[in-house]
């Protein structure tokens, strides 16, 4: 589906938001991103970017670094076209390198990117995504220091922490380290030993538990639905958290 069907598609069921993805490449000419955007605005459907699957920022190799911060970058300029202010990706792997040398050379490569996100006047936000793998650079624990030192954002991939964490995880405890306006990603997952296996269909039980926890919270989260029908699975996501919404307004303090 193209992305303007896409955002025809989300107004009618009466959504609120959509990521565009640029899963292989970023193949989307400037005029395009004009008119999805213009489209997103005239709908109100609020639109993020997920860049390029293939990033490492803490490669070995110099050419595959480069290669990285041009997607990262060409993601930026196509979401600033678009309006959407996130930019989602997925920021390295540690290899042979310890966490803490993982950590510095991706802090390093996002505060050069943020240099030429402002020297382009790109109203446009970077936002590394917590991963599903333990051997993939993007814990919670990072995530959180790498917005504290670079001033970037974060994406919160609850489904990818539950697969990280072995699927013990806390949804009030986590959100209290958050930031109050917070892009996130959820959906049903597959996992093992290694961590994510696969997305899956999101059920009413498994999503219950987080929707709580955000209506509790307080938080102001645009959450984008990951499953392999993201569209019937989001509807499903916004009747939980409506019905929720309205039985505690009913519930007497």
């Amino acid at each position: 589906m193209g992305n303007l069907k896409g955002i025809h598609r989300v107004a009618r069921m009466k959504l609120d938001c959509m990521e565009v993805e640029f899963t292989y490449g970023v193949r989307m000419s400037m005029a395009e991103a004009r008119a999805v955007g213009a489209l997103a605005k005239e709908k109100g459907v609020a639109l993020s970017v997920h860049a390029p699957y293939y990033i490492n920022l803490a490669s070995d190799e110099k050419e595959k670094i480069v290669a990285s911060k041009k997607r990262i970058l060409d993601s930026c300029e196509r979401a600033d076209a678009l309006g959407a202010r996130n930019v989602v990706f997925h920021a390295g792997f540690y290899q042979k390198k310890t966490g803490a040398q993982t950590y510095r050379l991706i802090k390093k490569e996002i505060l050069e990117i943020q240099q030429k996100i402002i020297k382009n006047r790109w109203k446009v936000k970077l936002c590394p995504e917590i991963t599903g793998k333990p051997s993939q650079f993007g814990s919670l624990e990072e995530l959180l220091k790498l917005m504290k030192d670079t001033g970037c954002g974060i994406c919160v991939d609850f489904a990818h922490l539950y697969a990280r964490q072995q699927g013990e995880i806390d949804y009030t405890k986590i959100l209290i380290k958050l930031p109050k306006f917070l892009h996130a990603h959820f959906s049903g997952i597959a996992y093992g030993e290694k961590g994510e296996r696969k997305h899956q269909k999101t059920t009413k039980k498994f999503f219950e538990p987080l929707a709580e926890a955000l209506i509790k919270s307080h938080v102001n989260v645009t959450l984008i639905n990951e499953s392999p029908q993201p569209h019937k699975d989001a509807a499903m996501m916004k009747r939980v958290v409506t019905a929720l919404i309205a039985e505690k307004k009913k519930t007497p303090v």
